[in-house]
């Protein structure tokens, strides 16, 4: 099973997230982080991150109710009703893509904290001893870190998760080039 090796919460993030009862739809995202075997080949640049990115978003599906990707908008969200309250968690997958796409990923959550649409913002990123085993520029939890200052979502709820693999395993297949 995956692990979540390093959690970053921002702008009282953790308190939010017990307040609004929410530790459920975060006990959900762990799961679906933690729900499946990877395996990579542990060689610098050999495994490709669409692949790691397909296991996720299965196990999203898999828990069900999570709403998934509208383009241009956050890959997952989760409502749920307290105390006739509904409250929000949006979640932005980045494992496969090059580093500086995560900015846009924290654009898409900015945009939604604005909007009142989610009350918490989830990251979820490779931890930097993954990235170097994903493909060229892949992204990893210091650049995470990295963006969400530079897009000053220091002061949102908002929770970066960086997981890292099992174990050695073969290669995961990268995505054709066009």
């Amino acid at each position: 099973m995956p692990k979540i090796v390093e959690e970053v919460y921002y702008d009282g993030a953790r308190e939010r997230i017990e307040r609004l009862g929410l530790d459920s739809l975060i006990d959900e995202i762990r799961s679906a982080l933690t729900g499946f075997q990877l395996l990579i080949k542990e060689k610098k640049d050999s495994n490709g991150g669409a692949a790691v990115r397909k296991l996720i978003d299965e196990q999203f599906d898999r828990l069900g109710g999570w709403t998934g990707k509208v383009s241009g908008d956050m890959d997952w969200i989760k409502c749920k009703v307290v105390n006739g309250t509904s409250v929000c968690i949006g979640v932005e997958v980045q494992v496969s893509a090059r580093s500086d796409l995560l900015v846009m990923d924290m654009i898409h959550l900015n945009a939604a904290f604005r909007e009142g649409r989610i009350d918490v913002g989830v990251v979820i990123v490779p931890s930097d001893k993954l990235s170097k085993y994903l493909t060229d520029r892949a992204p990893c939890m210091s650049d995470a870190k990295k963006h969400a200052k530079a897009a000053r979502l220091e002061d949102s709820s908002l929770v970066l998760l960086g997981i890292e693999h099992d174990g050695p395993g073969p290669p995961l297949a990268k995505q054709a080039k066009k």
